[in-house]
């Protein structure tokens, strides 16, 4: 490094000064000619060289928060170049920076990708304060095929055959705030508002297997707040990924499912009830529930791989009604099932402002169980699921502090939603 110093504009100019007052005065345009080229040579090492001090300052200063746990601001910078090759340096239009600051500045454009993809996988814990908004849009599409009566020879089918089809449309706005602690933990708020629309329709209305019976209802208001913290158990270095644990509490503050008013569409003559439906969708599980998990980020230039894995337990609370039929009210306690989600996938920075990622994530939810008061536990059938899903996504940076995130998930099995699509600003001080 103190050998390249050396070789500054001031010393390359003496050498040529040097060697032209030793040369004979030129005799004709040739001589001029050469040394003209002789000094754009000297010009083009000189820049070569240039580049290899910026980029070799670059290095160390990405080693020196590599170093010290942290990247961004609070980065103590490398010690700068020295004065002569500093006030030398050819202005930044010449494609490389033009003082340590802007390589600096470099730098860390250079990484924003990479944090606008730590920022949705896991946390960016160099980030004092984050307020992130979104809005979020699932379609759900769900028939079922009901067969009452049999089949005579294997051909003729003899009963009634209706279709029952449930159509959900969901609009979720989602405030979120993101307090960077320290360097490895990060405080995490969620308050999210809902709108559903559901539309219900049930074939064989009135006797008629030909007649189909629909009721569409709706609800809003806000969703379960949930609270939550990332530690930073590892940072990433040589093979490891930068590992982080993750635990949090979520709140029953949305409207519970359970002991809500229903609308009776159509009864038999003997008072049965064929098609009820509720008067007002709910907004929240109605239940206390925990969650814990890790996740992992791996950078990989030009890709990022992350993964995830966690488990959500529910805590069992009772209820002023909890029987399904309209006509009559049995208060008791509900359990739902536990939890598993895991996922993983893969980004690529394209450049400084974007990248694209692609992912795939699975929940996997166990029966839940309900128990009349006074009575035994029961698992309620059809209660478990499993719903995977495709993902893939898209960020751009829209300035130093704002980022435009775009998710399609797509489902893969009958529990996901048809698809998802999310769009979320995150705004990071």
């Amino acid at each position: 490094m103190h050998t390249l110093y050396r070789l500054t504009p001031l010393a390359l100019a003496a050498l040529a000064v040097t060697a032209f007052a030793q040369q004979p005065a030129p005799s004709d345009g040739a001589d001029m000619q050469a040394l003209i080229a002789q000094l754009e040579q000297l010009k083009a090492n000189y820049a070569q060289e240039v580049r290899r001090l910026r980029e070799l300052d670059m290095q160390v200063q990405a080693m020196q928060a590599r170093l010290s746990g942290r990247a961004g601001p609070g980065t103590t910078p490398a010690a700068p170049l020295a004065p002569a090759a500093a006030s030398a340096v050819p202005p930044s239009s010449e494609g490389y920076a033009s003082s340590a600051a802007e390589a600096q500045q470099a730098k860390q454009e250079a990484r924003r990708s990479v944090d606008d993809v730590k920022q949705q996988q896991a946390a960016l814990f160099s980030r004092r304060f984050t307020i992130e908004n979104g809005l979020t849009y699932a379609r759900y599409d769900r028939k079922q095929l009901t067969l009452n009566g049999f089949l005579a020879l294997d051909a003729i089918f003899l009963g009634n055959i209706a279709i029952e089809n449930v159509e959900s449309d969901s609009l979720t706005y989602n405030l979120a705030a993101r307090w960077g602690v320290s360097p490895n933990l990060t405080l995490n708020l969620d308050v999210p508002y809902l709108a559903r629309r559901t539309v219900y329709q049930k074939g064989g209305a009135g006797g008629a297997a030909a007649a189909i019976a629909q009721e569409e209802t709706n609800g809003s208001g806000i969703g379960d707040v949930s609270l939550s913290a990332n530690y930073r158990l590892f940072a990433e270095r040589g093979w490891r990924p930068e590992t982080v644990l993750t635990g949090g509490v979520t709140a029953p503050t949305g409207r519970a499912p359970y002991g809500l008013d229903w609308k009776v569409i159509e009864r038999d003559d003997d008072d049965y009830i064929r098609f009820a439906v509720p008067q007002e969708q709910p907004t929240g599980n109605g239940v206390w529930q925990a969650n814990l998990g890790v996740s992992m980020v791996k950078t990989a230039d030009p890709a990022i791989l992350f993964a995830n894995a966690g488990y959500i337990h529910s805590f069992p609370r009772g209820f002023s009604d909890i029987d399904s039929n309209p006509d009559t009210v049995n208060p008791g306690d509900v359990k739902l099932g536990g939890s598993v989600y895991f996922g993983a996938g893969v980004a690529f920075a394209f450049n400084e402002r974007t990248s694209l990622s692609i992912s795939f994530s699975d929940k996997i939810s166990t029966r839940a169980s309900t128990r009349f008061k006074g009575g035994e536990w029961v698992k309620v059938i059809g209660s478990d699921a499993n719903a995977a899903s495709l993902n893939l996504g898209v960020t751009y940076a829209l300035n130093q502090h704002t980022t435009l995130v775009t998710m399609l998930g797509i489902g893969l099995t009958p529990d996901a939603p048809d698809f998802t699509l999310a769009f979320k600003v995150p705004y990071m001080l």
